[in-house]
């Protein structure tokens, strides 16, 4: 086990800069930091801001000419497959932003890609890395709903300006902002699913072990033309099924939701992140309330950077967030958007 490694970030934008390079250069077993970008202006705030970090304008030169043991994607929503795809085939431990891919082939491509190369897929998801949904994981596994019939699944964010074209209010003094062209452009992936319910996606298929297979989607759109909300029924390859909905308009006084309640043969679960709670009742009369705390419900940021340093290491360690769990979350988002375009029951690909 290595004590040192050196990683890459391909993308240094606004969740980059604020929240990844940081953390990996707090991380004590990190020894370089290399960076790409493919503009000089922004790229020049990058090595002003972070000094130390090594420049790159072009990922694939990063890649060949750096000793990397690790590589972080944080490029634009359609890029993540082409980037990844670097790291990756190079057997390297890659973390993935969210959505891991923007097409159902794309996504399965990269799964197949890490396992031919004995390497890990990390998505970011924060939630996937707090006692709140490795809870719920846990007591799914062991049996207390016993097989899962039937799902319903919502999230909801405050992200009305982010998803309308308009800049985000809370980025106004970061170093950078997130990009309209990322984020609301309904050519580049933009919109709610993509680049937000895959979040309560990931903590979905964490939580069970479900493989969606067919999906039928209407979406309203926001004043940029991207989806502001989703509304979906799904069919799990088992043939249990699921009622998914989305939201980006949720007032911003208020924080995240994501709600999932599960039905299956033996009872249900509530799960509630806004809330702090999972809570199982069965059919025999058991109950469990899971003990988490009032701030169980928050986001995690660096544990996903301090996963991968370790991954990169050569440490043993579980991934509650791997490529499955992101193939899965970027196949139903995938039939979703197809579904919502053509108005029929779309298969998962």
């Amino acid at each position: 086990m290595s004590d040192k490694v050196n990683i890459g970030v391909i993308g240094a934008g606004w969740w980059a800069t604020l929240s990844h390079i940081p953390a990996l250069r707090a991380n004590p077993n990190v020894e370089i930091v290399a960076v790409n970008r493919p503009d000089a202006d922004g790229m020049e705030k990058v090595v002003s801001s972070f000094p130390g970090v090594k420049p790159y304008f072009d990922a694939a030169e990063m890649l060949a000419t750096e000793t990397l043991h690790g590589v972080v994607v944080a490029s634009p929503h359609i890029l993540h497959a082409e980037h990844a795809q670097l790291a990756l085939s190079r057997g390297l431990p890659t973390l993935i932003e969210k959505p891991m891919a923007t097409s159902a082939a794309d996504a399965r491509a990269l799964l197949a890609t890490a396992n031919a190369n004995s390497t890990q897929i990390i998505l970011p998801y924060g939630w996937n890395f707090r006692p709140i949904v490795e809870t719920a994981h846990q007591l799914v596994k062991d049996g207390w709903v016993g097989e899962v019939r039937h799902v319903v699944a919502q999230m909801a964010s405050a992200l009305a300006d982010l998803f309308g074209g308009e800049p985000m209010v809370e980025t106004k003094d970061h170093l950078f902002r997130p990009p309209v062209s990322t984020w609301a452009d309904p050519k580049k992936s933009g919109g709610y699913g993509w680049g937000q319910l895959t979040h309560g996606l990931g903590a979905l298929f964490r939580i069970v072990d479900l493989d969606p297979a067919k999906v039928f989607a209407k979406t309203g759109l926001s004043p940029a033309g991207v989806d502001f909300y989703d509304a979906a029924v799904v069919e799990f390859a088992n043939g249990a099924t699921m009622a998914l909905s989305g939201s980006a308009t949720v007032p911003k006084s208020r924080g995240y939701q994501i709600d999932i309640r599960i039905f299956g043969t033996e009872g249900m679960m509530l799960f509630d992140i806004e809330r702090a709670r999972v809570e199982v009742v069965r059919h025999d009369g058991k109950t469990h309330i899971a003990d988490l705390g009032p701030d169980a419900g928050g986001y995690e940021q660096v544990a996903p950077i301090t996963l991968l340093v370790d991954l990169a290491r050569g440490k043993q360690v579980p991934n509650p967030a791997d490529g499955v769990v992101g193939m899965r979350s970027s196949v139903l988002l995938d039939a979703m958007y197809r579904s919502a375009r053509s108005g029929r029951l779309e298969d998962v690909l």
